[in-house]
C-alpha cells in the first residue's frame, strides 16, 4: 500500500513539473507601414543584436520580407537556444526596414517565451 502511494505521488509530482514548463514561442513581429499608415508588403526587415545593450545581447542578424499582411515574423527559438534562455532571457535588437527607395530604423526588446511587436514607419 505504501509503495502504491509513493509511486502515485511520484507520478503526480512529475506531472506538475512538466505542466509548469513554458512552451510559448519566442517571436518578434515587425509591422512596416508607409507614411500614409498603409501596411507595406515585400519590405525587407533586418534585426541586428545590440551587443552594447545592458544586459548584453549576443551578436545576431536575421532578415525576413514582410508578408501580404505587412509584417515580418521572426522566430527567436534559435537565438535563445544559442544564447541560453535561462542565463539570457532578454535581448535587444536594432531594426532596419527597407523597400526599393525608402529605409527606416527602430529598436525592440525581446523576451524568451513572449511575442514582441514593433511598428516601423517608412518616410515619404
Amino acid at each position: 500500500m505504501k509503495k502504491l502511494l509513493i509511486i502515485g505521488l511520484l507520478f503526480v509530482s512529475l506531472g506538475l513539473f512538466t505542466a509548469c514548463k513554458n512552451d510559448n514561442p519566442s517571436v518578434i513581429k515587425v509591422f512596416v507601414r508607409s507614411a500614409s499608415n498603409e501596411l507595406v508588403e515585400g519590405a525587407k526587415v533586418i534585426i541586428i543584436g545590440d551587443v552594447n545593450s545592458n544586459p548584453e545581447t549576443m551578436s545576431w542578424v536575421d532578415t525576413v520580407v514582410t508578408n501580404n499582411s505587412g509584417f515580418a515574423y521572426f522566430s527567436m527559438r534559435a537565438y535563445y537556444e544559442a544564447a541560453g534562455a535561462e542565463d539570457n532571457p532578454v535581448a535587444y535588437f536594432d531594426i532596419i526596414a527597407k523597400t526599393a527607395t525608402k529605409e527606416a530604423t527602430g529598436y525592440i526588446r525581446s523576451r524568451v517565451h513572449t511575442t514582441a511587436v514593433e511598428t516601423i514607419f517608412l518616410p515619404n
